[in-house]
């Protein structure tokens, strides 16, 4: 039986398989891997601070993720097919390992993220 999102452990969990997923992926990873060649060591702690943030209340995340973002699409425009792979990957990691109120609130904040973001990409 799965449990639901509430411990650093399972935020590290859900990261860890989502960035697992997006690293093997035909759409998105290459992105990741060969465009931004992401330093996983060092960006891995601050996604898991960034959802600690949003889904445990933690006081863990400094940082502006839309200012990198936005530096990335200036390297490689970050389109709908983009946006909408790394929703569904996302939300894949979160029902492939939880479920419960935060397992959803963790789908509903993913979906507002991609709401917000796209149209200043897209």
């Amino acid at each position: 039986m799965k449990t639901d999102i509430s411990t650093s452990a399972d935020i590290k969990t859900l990261v860890d398989a989502f960035y697992e997923k997006v690293k093997a992926d035909e759409v998105i990873g290459y992105i990741f891997n060969d465009i931004a060649h992401v330093d996983w060591p060092k960006h891995l702690p601050r996604v898991y601070a960034f959802w600690e943030f949003l889904l445990l209340g933690k006081d863990t995340y400094q940082g502006n993720p839309m200012e990198v973002h936005q530096k990335l699409h200036q390297i490689v425009p970050l389109t709908e097919a983009h946006f909408t792979r790394w929703l569904q990957l996302f939300h894949e990691a979160v029902d492939e390992h939880f479920e419960g109120l935060v397992a959803q609130d963790a789908k509903t904040r993913s979906s507002l993220i991609v709401l917000t973001w796209k149209p200043k990409f897209v």
